[in-house]
């Protein structure tokens, strides 16, 4: 199937002549190019032209998971009839396995694994395996060790209509590719058994499969609904294929070379570690592999046995990781010329990222080599180098409003600018005020846009403040007192950062834009590429504080959340103007005067983006009769990286005096 792009748009304004320029620049071999396109301008739909005119598979890559998160979303939209996929790391708790020699302390790796996630990165891999329109909105998880995909391939169960199989035989294939056997309610990545029908929900879709059986053989395949067994299509199946329920799969073949080279290492290494005094090192190593290799021996899978992954996969030590970079290449292989393109989203921040991933890494697991918790094996499970990754991927598209210089060196100045909007709107209007009095000063400003039903985000320095100010913000009484607002002026405020799960942090941002906030107060997430045509005001508290987060770059990317509206202004408070300021006003102004240029020689009226609030990502079960309101914010405090509370659920009156004195007490600490 072909990429085929659906929009009610055609492209306008700097659209037509980037997509024509980056086009000819991808065919006449033009390896890297740079998109510098402004806020608003509609670079996601260009991009997704180039897709379907150059009909290649795609990986996009962006730094964060919010904006992934959108990014699938649209282009999902515009591509409703090819396979958009989404990949990103799918912990929403991690602590890596670590020792720390000073104090002689191991922490064991824990995890806890979002299984939406860990569905729609399954789902990633197998639509590359399956079909060439494939699109992957991924995050640098996207450079992780991930396995071959040659044994990814290669594992998996076809089951036909009419074929002859013993029941056995299918129950053990299942959980070599690591499905669990139930007895009782269906779960994805299991099977269940009634009489003559075995169920089978696969790990990467939402529906699952009846297979009936007479005897050894199959009679009928069905599709159905995994929660109440309905049948989803009358007409029956001719062919199923179950692909793993897991990235890394150890097959019998490949067991057996691995487990004599596991095992050739193991004793090399015992012997170094003896060698140098280190006897308890050497034992514990011996146990903890042994009791891996047994693992795997038996169910095929073990904790960590990404850590040998190197041996199942065939290669050599120092050798880079497979990753979902070769599963495209596995793809273009299969189904094209051989090629793929890579988008790299916001470029000025994600090539940094994918540079700096490997060196934390090595540095961690080297400690856990040396002092016989690993083989040296486990450095060979990493992410790719800067220079691996880049040899790895085909033609690249840069995109940035602000690309660095790197970016724009890389790909000899090949720099496709976009600087008028399909709208007309222009860059916002930038005003500078006093820090003093800058809280009292941003309610009165709140409370103009809510009379006009706009939106404002605020930026903070820290995370703490963005709490803080929510809080203040929230306080009915508080907010009368300074400037005597009757309690339906009063805005209602939401903050966003890190702390907030992934999916949660798209529903805070859809719920700004319905209304249900009407100020979301962040720090680092409200910058690059959130699109929130409803915003009408950026507040930047503290502008002229120099640093990563009031760089040129950064005020750039955070003054274009308000260039999506006509209103669109940015105030920044601040009591002296920075070179970073000054460079980021005059660049935005540079860009401002090219677009009233435009419009007047045009005629073209300015226009407010319209675009309709998506559905969730990933539809989620709320709690019985809940509501997801301001009235109804959940305020939640982290006691440890694996301990939280929600204050709501705090009810005095219920607790004992030695519960309430332990509450406390955690709560002490924490401040």
């Amino acid at each position: 199937m072909q990429f085929h792009l659906k929009s009610p748009f055609q492209p306008a304004g700097d659209q037509p002549q980037a997509i024509d320029q980056l086009v000819a620049g991808i065919q006449a071999q033009q390896k890297k190019q740079v998109l510098l396109g402004v806020t608003g301008s509609g670079k996601t739909f260009t991009v997704s032209n180039v897709i379907q005119k150059i009909q290649k598979p795609t990986l996009i890559i962006s730094h964060n998971k919010t904006l992934a998160a959108q990014l699938y979303q649209e282009f999902r939209d515009f591509f409703p009839e090819n396979a958009v996929s989404y990949f990103v790391s799918y912990y929403d708790y991690y602590q890596p396995e670590a020792y720390i020699p000073t104090t002689d302390t191991y922490i064991e790796k824990e995890t806890q694994i979002n299984d939406d996630i860990e569905k729609l990165r399954l789902a990633a891999t197998t639509n590359l395996l399956t079909r060439p329109d494939v699109i992957v909105v991924a995050s640098v998880s996207c450079i992780y060790n991930l396995g071959s995909p040659v044994e990814y391939a290669a594992n998996q169960l076809e089951l036909m209509a009419g074929e002859v199989i013993p029941r056995d035989t299918i129950f053990l294939q299942l959980a070599n590719l690591q499905y669990q056997r139930v007895d009782t309610d269906l779960r994805r990545a299991s099977f269940r058994v009634r009489g003559e029908r075995i169920h089978i929900w696969p790990a990467y879709q939402d529906t699952a499969f009846a297979i009936s059986l007479f005897g050894n053989t199959i009679e009928n395949i069905q599709e159905i609904d995994p929660v109440s067994g309905g049948q989803i299509n009358e007409e029956p199946l001719k062919l199923i294929v179950i692909h793993p329920a897991k990235h890394y799969i150890a097959s019998e073949e490949s067991r057996v070379g691995a487990f004599e080279q596991i095992r050739t290492d193991l004793q090399n290494q015992l012997v170094k570690l003896r060698g140098e005094g280190k006897v308890l090192e050497a034992y514990r190593l011996e146990q903890r592999v042994n009791y891996d290799l047994d693992m795997i021996q038996e169910i095929g899978f073990v904790g960590g046995i990404e850590n040998y992954s190197r041996y199942f996969d065939g290669r050599k030590p120092g050798d880079p990781p497979f990753t979902l970079i070769d599963h495209f290449r596995e793809n273009a292989k299969r189904f094209g010329d051989g090629s793929f393109l890579t988008v790299i989203d916001e470029s000025h921040i994600t090539v940094p990222q994918v540079r700096g991933m490997y060196n934390g890494d090595q540095s961690r697991k080297k400690t856990l080599v040396d002092y016989g918790f690993r083989l040296p094996s486990a450095l060979d499970n990493r992410p790719l180098r800067f220079e691996e990754f880049m040899r790895n991927v085909d033609d690249m598209l840069f995109v940035s409003a602000t690309p660095n210089e790197w970016e724009v060196s890389v790909s000899d100045h090949h720099v496709v600018e976009q600087l008028i909007r399909p709208t007309g709107l222009l860059d916002p209007e930038i005003e500078i005020r006093k820090s003093d009095g800058q809280i009292e000063d941003l309610i009165r400003e709140i409370m103009r846009r809510k009379k006009n039903k706009e939106r404002v985000l605020v930026t903070t320095l820290t995370k703490r403040m963005a709490e803080a100010l929510t809080e203040y913000l929230n306080d009915p009484e508080k907010i009368q007192e300074r400037i005597g607002a009757f309690p339906s002026e009063i805005p209602k405020v939401q903050y966003l950062h890190s702390d907030i799960e992934t999916l949660e942090r798209s529903d805070i941002l859809d719920d700004l834009r319905r209304g249900v906030f009407d100020v979301v107060i962040g720090i680092n997430l409200l910058r690059e590429g959130l699109d929130l045509p409803e915003v009408s005001l950026v507040a930047i508290l503290d502008a002229d504080k120099e640093g990563f987060l009031r760089s040129t770059t950064s005020l750039i990317q955070t003054m274009g959340r308000a260039a999506r509206h006509q209103n669109g202004r940015v105030i920044m408070y601040a009591n002296t103007i920075t070179k970073s300021m000054k460079g980021a006003i005059d660049e935005v102004n540079r860009r401002r005067e090219i677009q009233v240029q435009y419009n007047k020689k045009y005629h073209v009226t300015p226009l407010s983006i319209q675009k309709p609030v998506r559905d969730q990502m990933i539809a989620r079960v709320k709690d019985e009769g809940a509501t997801y309101t301001a009235s109804h914010r959940h305020i939640i405090v982290k006691l440890s990286p694996k301990k939280s509370i929600i204050l709501q659920d705090i009810h005095p009156e219920a607790l004992t005096p030695e519960e309430k004195r332990a509450h406390i007490r955690a709560l002490t600490r924490t401040m």
